[in-house]
Order: structure tokens, then C-alpha cells, then sequence
């Protein structure tokens, strides 16, 4: 049974960080408990030299030992002081670690998650992950390796001096002690699940916070202050009410040991004094050595009695962290991955099918080739399957079957830097960096100048306005370039592309947030940039990709017609009905 128990509890979450964090942190908590040994050592010991401080003051013949026991008591309380210090800050040291050391590992599986997996999961839920599971390992691990060496050990050698200066009355400590345990058992009941609840109610206010900070503009506009005030403070009463609960729990804890700790001294004053404590004489240092042993021991042993309350409200944090980090990862690089040669940037997509998010076939059976140095443009109505493809070819997901191959090489058997290096991107969300503009522009390229940073930024037609920003090209762009304009921004993400040179470019709504002038500014510079560069653009707008060399219509995630302007035009279907929707020319 006892070994069943064990295996259960080494291979559960506790096991598993105490294992860790002892093997990767085993110095620094090993120094520390050999302070917390020195500590428990001198606590006994202070208890245990009251009877030599009250016989040395109250008995005339052993007045002599007055300056012994005083040196001895101030050796054992500066040896106590040194080893609490070196205690707290090595378990500082410790615990400091455990935080950094779990929040980098899960930010490594984070940022290692495909594209769905954000997709799919909530930013509060993942924040929440990060930050307090990480605080809740450092808690459980230093609440465990103080309970079990410094305030165990302490209870048990002042539990010795006890005994040895007064068997009969320690009776008394062995009968509190299991009641005080067994008043603490019923608090573990609830604490889990309040504790459950209270990390979705934290999960809620970030959540507010995110959507409050990202949609103010919304938020004004369909006034929504009340109703994002109400969910805001639903989750904050909640966590409130919540907090309250896990007080109260672990409240109980102390008065209870307090009162019993109170009985305990009672009875000692009484049996003490009708002298029911033996048949052996006692000495009122005795007494004391004893009284003072059974109130230093009421602090470790409230610890001890707290100990099981504080680990079940940090298994749910802890658990949620262990969670994160053990889910399996559906994008993998083969293990014999090789680098992506270098090539035209011819693509070819090969019998794929892909679905996801409940659809189970948005890419149904596609075959198609983009030939390299040419620009293809992927037009059709919206869900069709077009930012898909673009998904797929940049291997954020995987399809259910087919292939993706660049220059005659399968995507999965290549590696993800080098096909990214050869890949730029433009969105049709725009996303900058809490940056400055040379910053966000270099990610592109971090080996590039600053000349050639200015040079991308001028075939961007982007130069000029960052030219007259206040610091120029070191001027913040802000969170997520909150200090420029929708266009601003747009060009930016253009001369990102620019800088990157790669044979690959993937432009998905590129001008949409342009006007027509610099639209037309951006246009220019696009047809340089993709000049002997593979392009492949997204756009529902069919005047910017009517020079394009192949025009695909996508259909539910099928191609249902394919050529040149001039050839779709004179065919009448599908892109001739889209052509006369925006041109608004009837139907020949």
C-alpha cells in the first residue's frame, strides 16, 4: 500500500517538479538545507538551554556558569541568524530559478506551436500558464523542502527535549497533535475546486484587459464601457469571493492550532503544579526547558498543518502548466530534415487535401503549379481556401494528404528555417513589433544596413513619412504600430518583404489598407520586387492583379478555372461574372 502511495505520488505533478527542480537547482537547495538543519539544530538547542539559563539564575551554586551560558546562548543565536540568512537566500536563489527556468521552457514550447494552436487557444489562457503556473511551482517546491527539513526537523528535536526533560507531560503533545491533523483534513475538501474556479476567473480578466485594449475603438463606438465594465467586474468579485474561500481555509489552520497550543500549556501549569508529572524530582529549569520546547514548537508544527493546503491550491496552476508543456506537437521537422535548396521557387501543390476547425475538406483534391519568376494571382469569393494555401505552402499546417513541393522538394522533408528563409510574407493584417521602425524593419534581415534598410523603405514609398516622424527611424512604433496609420503600417510590412529578398513572395490583400495614391506608389514597387520572383497574391480586389501572369479561381477549396485575363475574360464563367461584379460591365 505504502509503496503503491509513493509510486502514485512520484509520478504525479508533485514528483515530477520536486525531481526537476532538486536536480537542476540540487546545489542551491542543498546549501539551503543545510542552513535549514543548522536552524532546526539551534531551535531544540535554545529550548533545550532554558534549563541551564533559569538554574544558572534562580540556584546560587552554579552562578559561576553565568558567563558560559551566556557566550553558549549568544553563539547559538548567531549561529541560528547565519543560517536562517543563508537559508532564505539560497531558497530565494532556488525558487527564482524554478520561475525562470519553467517560464522559458514553456514560452519554447510555445513559440515552437503551429499556427492553429494560437488559432485555437486563447492569449489569457496561455498568459495564465506561463505566469502563474510558474509562481505555483516555485511555491509547492519551497513549501515541500522547508516542511520537510527545516520545520519537520525542528518539530522533532524539540519534540527530544520535551520528552527528555518531561516524558509524562510531552503525553499531552502526542494527544493535540493528531487532533490538530485531523482538524485540518476537512479544509483540503474544497480547496481544488475553488482553486479551479478562481484561475478561470483570473483567465476572465485578462481576458478583458486583452479585448478592452485591442477593440476600444469598437468598444466606444457600439457603447460597450457598461458591458465591459460588468464582465470586468463579474471576474473580479468572482477571484474576490474566491480568495476569500482560500483565506478562510487556511485560516482555520492557525486559531486551531492556537487554541489547542493554549489547552497544551494549561495542562502542563495544572499537572505541573498538582504535581502529577512524575515520580522524579523536577527543577524549575526543567519546567521551563519544557514550556518553552512546547511553545516553540506551536510555529513548525502550524506550518506543518498549513503545508497540505497551500500544495492543493498550487496542483491546479501546476497542473494547468504541466499540460501546456506535455501536449504533443502536430508540426514537427522530420529528424532527418534537410536545408531547402536553392532554386527559382518553383511550387507545386500535388493531390492536397487539408481541413480543419469542423471543415473537413477546405483544400478538396488541388492540383496546381506556380511557376517560378511569375506572379499568380488566387481570386474567388471568401472561405474558399485561398490564405489556406498560403498556410500550407509556408507549412503552418500539414495537409491530410498530398503534398506541397518547392523546387521538386517535399515541404516535409525540409527544414522550417530554411524554408522560411526563402519565403517573405505580406498580410493583409499588418503586425509590428513594440519597436522601433529600423527595428521592425530588420527583423526581415538582421545582417542588412541602414542603407539598405532606407533603400527597402524607398521602393516601399515609405521613406518620406518615416522620414517625418519625430525620431525618423528610430521613433516607437508603439504596441503593434498603435502610433502609425492603417496605410503607414501597410508599407512598412511591404519594405519588411523588400528587405528579406527571398525567391518567394506571398502577398495576401498587400494594399488593402492603402489609398488610391499610395496604392498606385506601392503597386510600382511591387512590380519591381516581383520581377524573377515567384508571387502568389490574394486579392478580391481584381483591379491589382489584372497584370498577373496566371489568374486561379478558387471555389470550396477546388481550382474551377485557370488562365490569363484575356483568357477568363473570353470564357465567360466564373472570374467573368466576379470581373463584371466590380467593373461592372454586363455579361457579353
Amino acid at each position: 500500500m505504502i509503496k503503491e502511495a509513493w509510486t502514485r505520488w512520484r509520478s504525479g505533478h508533485i514528483g515530477r517538479l520536486l525531481g526537476e527542480s532538486l536536480r537542476n537547482q540540487g546545489w542551491l537547495y542543498g546549501i539551503a538545507m543545510i542552513a535549514m538543519v543548522l536552524v532546526a539544530a539551534t531551535t531544540a538547542g535554545t529550548a533545550w538551554m532554558m534549563e541551564n539559563i533559569v538554574n544558572t539564575m534562580t540556584e546560587p551554586d552554579k552562578r559561576s556558569q553565568v558567563y558560559l551560558v551566556a557566550g553558549a546562548v549568544a553563539s547559538l543565536f548567531f549561529c541560528k541568524a547565519a543560517a536562517s540568512y543563508v537559508q532564505a537566500i539560497f531558497l530565494a536563489r532556488a525558487g527564482n530559478r524554478i520561475i525562470a527556468v519553467q517560464q522559458e521552457r514553456l514560452f519554447a514550447k510555445l513559440i515552437k506551436r503551429g499556427v492553429g494552436f494560437f488559432e485555437r487557444t486563447e492569449s489569457s489562457s496561455l498568459l495564465m500558464r506561463v505566469t502563474q503556473g510558474a509562481q505555483a511551482a516555485r511555491r509547492l517546491v519551497d513549501v515541500i523542502v522547508t516542511g520537510f527539513v527545516r520545520d519537520a526537523l525542528t518539530l522533532v528535536g524539540l519534540v527530544v527535549v520535551m520528552v527528555y526533560q518531561q516524558p509524562m507531560l510531552s503525553v499531552l503533545f502526542f494527544v493535540v497533535g493528531p487532533i490538530a491533523m485531523f482538524g485540518v483534513r476537512f479544509l483540503l475538501k474544497s480547496v481544488r475546486a475553488i482553486m479551479q474556479s478562481e484561475m478561470k476567473a483570473l483567465s476572465e480578466i485578462i481576458k478583458v484587459m486583452q479585448e478592452t485594449s485591442g477593440g476600444i475603438t469598437i468598444i466606444k463606438v457600439l457603447a460597450l464601457e457598461d458591458h465591459m465594465s460588468q464582465r470586468m467586474n463579474g471576474a473580479i468579485r468572482s477571484v474576490e469571493q474566491r480568495a476569500n474561500s482560500i483565506s478562510k481555509l487556511q485560516s482555520v489552520a492557525s486559531p486551531l492550532m492556537e487554541f489547542l497550543a493554549g489547552l497544551a500549556v494549561a495542562g502542563v501549569l495544572i499537572i505541573s503544579t498538582v504535581g502529577f508529572a512524575g515520580s522524579q524530582p523536577t527543577t524549575a529549569g526543567q519546567l521551563m526547558s519544557f514550556i518553552t520546547a512546547l511553545l516553540m514548537a506551536y510555529e513548525p508544527a502550524k506550518r506543518l498543518s498549513k503545508m497540505r493546503v497551500v500544495i492543493e491550491t498550487t496542483l491546479v496552476p501546476i497542473g494547468m502548466m504541466f499540460e501546456l508543456l506535455d501536449q504533443e506537437e502536430p508540426m514537427r521537422e522530420s529528424p532527418d530534415a534537410k536545408e531547402l535548396s536553392s532554386g527559382p521557387g518553383k511550387i507545386r501543390l500535388k493531390n492536397l487535401t487539408f481541413g480543419y476547425h469542423g471543415k473537413p475538406k477546405v483544400i478538396n483534391n488541388m492540383n496546381m503549379t506556380f511557376e517560378a519568376g511569375k506572379t499568380t494571382a488566387l481570386v474567388g469569393q471568401s472561405g474558399g481556401g485561398k490564405s489556406t494555401i498560403f498556410g500550407l505552402i509556408m507549412r503552418f499546417y500539414d495537409p491530410a494528404s498530398g503534398t506541397v513541393e518547392i523546387d521538386d522538394q517535399d515541404l516535409h522533408g525540409v527544414t522550417f528555417a530554411s524554408l522560411r528563409r526563402k519565403i517573405s510574407y505580406v498580410g493583409q493584417e499588418t503586425f509590428l513589433f513594440s519597436a522601433t521602425v529600423m527595428e521592425n524593419l530588420r527583423f526581415a534581415n538582421p545582417a542588412a544596413t541602414d542603407e539598405e534598410v532606407m533603400e527597402a523603405a524607398r521602393a516601399a514609398h515609405a521613406h518620406d513619412f518615416i522620414s517625418k516622424l519625430h525620431h525618423g527611424y528610430d521613433t516607437e512604433v508603439g504596441e503593434n504600430g498603435a502610433f502609425l496609420s492603417g496605410g503607414q503600417k501597410q508599407r512598412l510590412a511591404i519594405a519588411r518583404a523588400i528587405l528579406r529578398k527571398s525567391e518567394i513572395l506571398l502577398l495576401d490583400e498587400a494594399t488593402s489598407a492603402l489609398d488610391a495614391e499610395s496604392e498606385a506608389l506601392v503597386k510600382a514597387a511591387l512590380d519591381k520586387l516581383t520581377k524573377n520572383v515567384t508571387t502568389i497574391v490574394i486579392a478580391h480586389r481584381l483591379s491589382t492583379v489584372l497584370e498577373a501572369d496566371n489568374i486561379v479561381v478558387i471555389q470550396e477549396g477546388e481550382v474551377i478555372e485557370e488562365g490569363n485575363l484575356d483568357t477568363l475574360i473570353k470564357k465567360g464563367g466564373a472570374f467573368r461574372r466576379l470581373f463584371d461584379q466590380q467593373f461592372k460591365q454586363p455579361a457579353s
